[in-house]
């Protein structure tokens, strides 16, 4: 029993850390290519959950649902929902620079959650969506914890692939150059505005799609379940400590902070009586000492980011070799 446990645990930890490494790989399109303060990353990841959930529930009188599309239909409409609301707060934020947009996307994320809280013939308010089916439901028999954890590195390894094809890309490489110097790539002829729009967008695609795989691995969600703390604040010290700008040090930062997270837990939840209300002031402390610790002993993170490869610089370390 103790090897069940051990092995249940794993696959949840694992499960968790993966939907975590889809929204940080988001969160490191905007801000580590771009430089794009996004702090209201909770509200795509609830969009995408909450979207993925209501096409694929059963009919149900609480709440807009009983579509029982499957999986990927909800998963693909998740991204999309979530795009679209990217670009909707990528087009009102586009002329807005460091503090104003962090301000701006709090602002907005804090309108989602009233929305979801709120709007109960859409969302069932904080009741939340009860008996989100399984991924594979219709396929096979009962729920299986370890293939749902391998449709989650499946998403993990396509996201990453794709991500680092576009590290590689000319695309990024004037994402990069607009985080140094917008001033140089506005002179240069390049459409700031829309490079700008495009990246916000393509991450709170991805960010959604983190939403839709959270839905269907819990099977209910609610309002509660997208708070900063859980759905911004943990993404942003997963991507920092991690290092922002490096997509290998994104998901590295995500298992080194969920690692932390779930240890204390256990940590804590060892600790007498009387400190049961002080425990999550606790955990908080711990997490906030740990990152800064990360940033005074590796101000970039554990991974820095590294500089593109291109076809010149990998035709010029061939020459290199070849010349030796």
């Amino acid at each position: 029993m103790e090897l069940a446990g051990l092995l249940n645990y794993i696959v949840f930890f694992l499960t968790v850390a993966g939907i975590y490494a889809v929204l940080v790989l988001g969160l490191n399109i905007q801000w580590g290519f771009t430089g794009q303060i996004n702090i209201g990353v909770a509200a795509f990841f609830a969009v995408g959950a909450y979207t993925s959930a209501i096409l694929t529930t059963a009919p149900s009188p609480d709440h807009l649902g009983g579509f029982g599309l499957p999986f990927l239909a909800g998963a693909l409409a998740a991204m999309a929902i979530a795009a679209a609301l990217g670009l909707f707060v990528a087009l009102i934020t586009v002329n807005l620079r460091g503090d104003y947009l962090a301000i701006a996307s709090i602002g907005i994320a804090e309108i989602v959650r009233l929305i979801l809280k709120n709007e109960e013939w859409l969302t069932n308010g904080v009741r939340g969506i009860p008996a989100i089916p399984d991924p594979l439901s219709g396929l096979v028999q009962g729920s299986h914890p370890a293939l749902f954890l391998l449709i989650v590195l499946i998403a993990v390894g396509l996201v990453y692939f794709a991500v680092e094809r576009l590290f590689r890309s000319p695309w990024v490489r004037v994402l990069r150059a607009i985080r140094a110097n917008e001033e140089a790539v506005m002179a240069s002829g390049k459409n700031v505005t829309r490079f700008r729009v495009e990246a916000f967008l393509l991450g709170s695609a991805i960010m959604g799609l983190g939403g839709a795989l959270y839905a269907h691995f819990t099977s209910f969600i609610s309002p509660s379940a997208f708070e900063p703390m859980y759905g911004t604040f943990l993404v942003w010290v997963m991507l920092i400590a991690g290092g922002s700008g490096n997509n290998r040090g994104a998901l590295l930062g995500t298992f080194v902070i969920w690692l932390v997270w779930t240890g204390t837990e256990m940590f804590t939840s060892q600790a007498p009586e009387e400190w049961i209300t002080r425990i999550s002031a606790i955990r908080i402390f711990l997490i906030g000492l740990i990152l800064e610790i990360i940033l005074i002993l590796r101000p970039q993170g554990l991974l820095p980011e590294r500089p593109p490869r291109t076809p010149e610089a990998d035709e010029k370390r061939r020459s290199g070799s070849s010349a030796e």
